[in-house]
């Protein structure tokens, strides 16, 4: 019972999913909303983004002094951090920040949307209701998310190079240029990419849920919850396909 319901949940999603691709070329396209949408989930999320982002950087300095200075290779402490910032922690952290609060604000609102029939009188009034509620939000997220993570990117090596002079004492020069010298194109592309599909499916599965979301109240909250859940499940699978797909390019 739980495996048909789990394929059948599977299976709305990925119908949900093409009518977000059939709909997002057909005019006419809701510019102002996608504005409207990309403030509420980009600039919105970006002071709590930067502080995690700040603290990440710090703690993980901080962290992982003690074992590099047990090898004699503290001087390697900017570009380790800085490379496992920008490829994997930085991304990923930023990512699941905005499943917990994108994913469940997109969720509640359209759940309570779908419960108090609003989206129902869009539908009687000739309005496209999925047009403008959720390809704005799904494409806000997509270029959201990825402008978010790259904010994060840098404040997290600020915060990283004010780890490493609290028990040291690196110059601003040396520290950016050890970051920068540790960096390569392969690090920060694939990094960058995986960013817009986190967004993707962050906004995709706040709306799936909150789009169908069941009457009442309890429907609303459970919309927003697994969409948390999944989201941020989603997240993971699809870090884990980019890595793999960047190891087969040989990006690593």
């Amino acid at each position: 019972m739980k495996n048909s319901l789990f394929f059948t949940e599977v299976g709305e999603l990925a119908r949900f999913t093409a009518r977000f691709f059939r709909e997002l070329f057909k005019p006419k396209q809701e510019y102002i909303e996608f504005i409207n949408q990309c403030f509420w989930i980009g600039y919105k999320s970006l002071t709590l983004v930067g502080i995690t982002a700040f603290i990440m950087g710090l703690v993980l300095t901080i962290q992982s002094r003690p074992t590099l200075v047990e090898f004699g290779a503290e001087a390697m402490l900017p570009a380790m951090v800085s490379v496992s910032l920008i490829r994997e922690i930085a991304p990923v952290i930023t990512a699941l920040i905005c499943a917990g609060k994108i994913g469940s604000g997109i969720g509640a609102e359209l759940g309570s949307m779908r419960v108090t029939e609003q989206i129902d009188a869009m539908e009687v009034s000739g309005t496209n209701p999925f047009k403008y509620l959720v390809v704005t939000r799904v494409m806000a997220a997509t270029l959201m998310v990825p402008v978010l993570s790259s904010v994060a990117n840098a404040i997290s090596l600020y915060g990283g190079y004010l780890g490493v002079n609290i028990r040291g004492d690196v110059s601003w020069n040396l520290y950016w240029f050890q970051v920068f010298k540790a960096l390569s194109f392969g690090d920060v592309l694939p990094s960058l990419v995986k960013t817009f599909f986190f967004g993707f499916v962050i906004g995709l599965v706040g709306c799936y849920k909150g789009y169908h979301s069941q009457r009442g109240t309890e429907g609303v909250g459970r919309s927003a919850t697994t969409a948390v859940i999944v989201a941020s499940l989603l997240v993971f699978i699809v870090d884990l396909i980019a890595v793999q797909i960047t190891d087969l390019l040989g990006l690593t």
